[in-house]
C-alpha cells in the first residue's frame, strides 16, 4: 500500500513545486514591472498588499486554533454526527477568520475595512430614497459622471450596496457590524460546500474536506471582505440546488433559484457560478429526469430578484456595459493583461494553498482515469472531481476575460471555496493542513492586506 502511494505523492510534490515557482515568478516579475513602469498598482505583487511584518491581538488565538484544528480536526470530522459537524465547521471557520483579521487589530482588521473610500459604507446616505437611487444608479458609474460611485459600488450591481444600507436601517450601523456580517455569513460558505459534496458525492469525502475548508488561507481575505458574503450566497444557491435535485424538492429548487438571482445582483462576475450549477444538474440528472417539474420553481425563483430590480428602474445589462467602460477608465485599463493573466493564478495558489494544488492534480487524474475501474470509491471521487473542475473552469474564464486583473485574492473567493474540497483526495491530511495554516499565518503576519 505504501509503495503504491509513493508515485502519487511524488507527483503531488512536483505540482506543489511548480505552483511555488509560479508564485515566485509572479513576485519577482511583478516587482520588476512595478519598479520600472508602475503599471500594476499593487505594492506587493501579485497581491494587493504591502510588506509589514507585525503581530497583533489575534496572533495567539490564530496559532492555538490552527494547532488544535490540525491535531484534532480530521478525527473529529470523521467521527462527529453530521448535524454536529456542520455547526462546528461554521463556528471554527468564523473563529479562524476572526483570529486572522484581529492580527491587524479590531479597527484595521475588521471595523475600518468596509469604510474606506472605495467601499460600500461610503454611500449609505445616498440611499435615503432607495427607489430613486436604483433608478439613477447607472448615471454614476462612469468616472466622468457627476458624483460617480466609489470603485466597489460602481463595480457591482446594487444588491451589494443595498445589503449594507439595510443593515444600517435596522440599526447595525458602522464598519464593525458590516465587517462581522461578512465574516459570519461568509463562514457559512464552508457548510454549503460540505452539504453539496455529501448529497452529490459522498459523506466520507465531505468529512475529509471539512478541515481544509475551515483552515483555508482564503480566510485572510474573508475577514473582512464583502466577497466573503457573496461567496456564501453563491455557495448556498448551489447547495440548495443539489438538495433539490437529489431530494426532488420543489421548495429547495425555488429557494435555490432565488439565491441564484440574488447572486447575479451582488456581483456581475458571479454569473459564472452557472457553470457550477450546470455541474450539479449533470450530477443530479436522474432527479431532474424523474421530476422535470423541479425546473419550474427553480426558474421562477431565479427571476424574482432580477424582476424586482428591473421594475425599480435598474438595468443590469446597461450597468454592466458602463462598468466595462469604467474598468478601462481606471487602473484596469492600465494593468498589463500579459502579466495578470498568469499572476492571477499565483494569487489563487496563495488563497487556496499548496494542498489544493496537490488536490487539483489528483482531481485531474480522477478525470483522466474515469474509465479505469468502476469501484464505488472511484465513482464518488469522479463526482467530486466534476464539481471541482466546474469551479476551476469558471475561474479560468474569469481570468481570460481580462476583467479580473489584480485583487483576485478577494474577487475569486466564491470560486476558491469550491477548489478546496479537492484536498479530500489527499492522504496524510495533517501534513497538508500544517502547510495550509503556515501559509495563512505567514501571509497575515508578514503582509498588510487591503483594497
Amino acid at each position: 500500500m505504501t509503495r503504491s502511494l509513493r508515485p502519487d505523492l511524488r507527483r503531488d510534490l512536483y505540482a506543489v513545486g511548480a505552483a511555488a515557482l509560479l508564485v515566485t515568478a509572479a513576485v519577482l516579475v511583478g516587482r520588476h514591472i512595478q519598479d520600472t513602469s508602475r503599471t500594476l498598482f499593487v505594492d506587493w505583487p501579485p497581491l494587493l498588499a504591502s510588506w509589514g511584518p507585525h503581530l497583533g491581538p489575534g496572533t495567539p488565538a490564530a496559532v492555538l486554533l490552527a494547532i488544535a484544528t490540525v491535531a484534532y480536526g480530521p478525527t473529529l470530522a470523521a467521527r462527529l454526527p453530521w448535524r454536529t459537524l456542520l455547526p462546528l465547521t461554521w463556528a471554527t471557520t468564523t473563529a479562524w477568520i476572526c483570529s486572522l483579521a484581529l492580527i491587524d487589530g479590531w479597527d484595521r482588521g475588521i471595523a475600518r475595512r468596509l469604510t474606506t473610500r472605495y467601499e460600500y459604507l461610503q454611500v449609505i446616505d445616498r440611499f435615503d430614497d432607495i427607489p430613486a437611487a436604483l433608478r439613477d444608479f447607472t448615471q454614476h458609474i462612469l468616472l466622468d459622471s457627476p458624483d460617480n460611485w466609489p470603485a466597489h459600488i460602481a463595480g457591482h450591481p446594487p444588491a451589494a450596496t443595498l445589503t449594507f444600507v439595510l443593515l444600517d436601517r435596522i440599526g447595525l450601523r458602522g464598519g464593525g457590524w458590516a465587517g462581522m456580517w461578512c465574516v459570519t455569513v461568509g463562514a457559512t460558505a464552508c457548510v454549503a460546500v460540505l452539504v453539496t459534496i455529501r448529497v452529490l458525492a459522498d459523506e466520507t469525502l465531505a468529512r475529509r474536506a471539512a478541515p481544509f475548508l475551515v483552515l483555508a488561507p482564503a480566510a485572510v481575505w474573508m475577514g473582512t471582505s464583502a466577497d466573503a458574503y457573496f461567496a456564501a450566497v453563491a455557495a448556498w444557491a448551489v447547495a440548495l440546488l443539489a438538495l433539490a435535485v437529489t431530494r426532488r424538492s420543489l421548495w429547495w429548487a425555488g429557494a435555490s433559484g432565488l439565491l441564484f438571482g440574488l447572486t447575479c445582483y451582488l456581483s456581475y462576475g458571479l454569473t459564472l457560478v452557472a457553470l457550477i450549477a450546470a455541474a450539479v444538474l449533470v450530477l443530479g440528472r436522474h432527479g431532474v429526469r424523474e421530476h422535470p417539474a423541479l425546473l419550474v420553481p427553480l426558474l421562477a425563483g431565479f427571476v424574482v430578484v432580477p424582476a424586482a430590480f428591473t421594475l425599480a428602474g435598474f438595468d443590469w445589462w446597461e450597468a454592466y456595459r458602463l462598468l466595462v467602460t469604467r474598468y478601462h477608465q481606471g487602473a484596469g485599463g492600465i494593468r498589463p493583461y500579459g502579466y495578470w493573466v498568469w499572476a492571477n493564478l499565483a494569487c489563487t495558489v496563495l488563497i487556496t494553498g499548496l494542498a489544493t494544488v496537490a488536490g487539483l492534480r489528483r482531481t485531474g487524474t480522477a478525470l483522466l482515469h474515469r474509465r479505469a475501474g468502476t469501484t464505488p470509491d472511484r465513482a464518488v471521487e469522479l463526482r467530486l472531481a466534476l464539481l471541482v473542475s466546474a469551479a476551476l473552469l469558471a475561474l479560468l474564464i474569469a481570468d481570460l476575460s481580462g476583467m479580473s486583473k489584480a485583487e483576485t485574492e478577494r474577487i475569486w473567493l466564491p470560486f476558491a471555496v469550491w477548489l478546496l474540497p479537492s484536498c479530500a483526495l489527499l492522504p496524510h491530511p495533517r501534513a497538508w493542513l500544517t502547510g495550509q495554516v503556515v501559509l495563512a499565518l505567514l501571509l497575515n503576519h508578514l503582509l498588510l492586506t487591503g483594497w
